[in-house]
């Protein structure tokens, strides 16, 4: 999203949109987390298979039929917005849900390709381990206003 700017829906609180795959039972695992660990609720939701999901993607200049990606975009309701994805992404979500997750920012220092390499790893295979899902996952009532799609 650098340079572009973002028009996601606008949903109260939150400032940055977790873009996930809604059938992988890792994603759906990782979203359970943050969801838990979100104490200051900066993180808003969306399935990378949603309408909504897939026009963020396409507008960061992703393709929005591949679901082996993670994204996040900061800033999401802001002319600023910014999209990170794969290890990047994951990074970032560890630095925002607080300590001692923050902690995490250090693998930073590794340069791209390598953590890039390590997530693509991961994401070949985490239907395999993790499995598939039939549907996406169903917000318990506290949490519903915090998926935007």
């Amino acid at each position: 999203m650098a340079g572009s700017r973002a028009q996601a829906p606008i949903a109260t609180g939150g400032r940055h949109l977790v873009l996930y795959d809604g059938v992988c039972g890792l994603c759906n695992r990782l979203l359970q987390f943050v969801l838990a660990h979100d104490r200051r609720e900066v993180f808003r939701f969306a399935s990378l298979q949603s309408a909504v999901g897939q026009a963020v993607v396409a507008r960061g200049g992703g393709d929005p039929l591949a679901v082996s990606t993670f994204y996040v975009v900061a800033d999401y309701q802001t002319p600023d917005a910014r999209m990170f994805a794969r290890s990047g992404a994951v990074l970032f979500v560890a630095g925002e849900v607080g300590w001692p997750w923050t902690a995490a920012r250090v693998l930073g220092v590794v340069p791209k390709t390598i953590l890039d390499r390590a997530y693509d790893f991961v994401a070949r295979s985490r239907y395999r381990v993790f499995g598939r899902v039939e549907r996406c996952l169903v917000a318990r009532p506290e949490y519903r206003r915090r998926f935007v799609d």
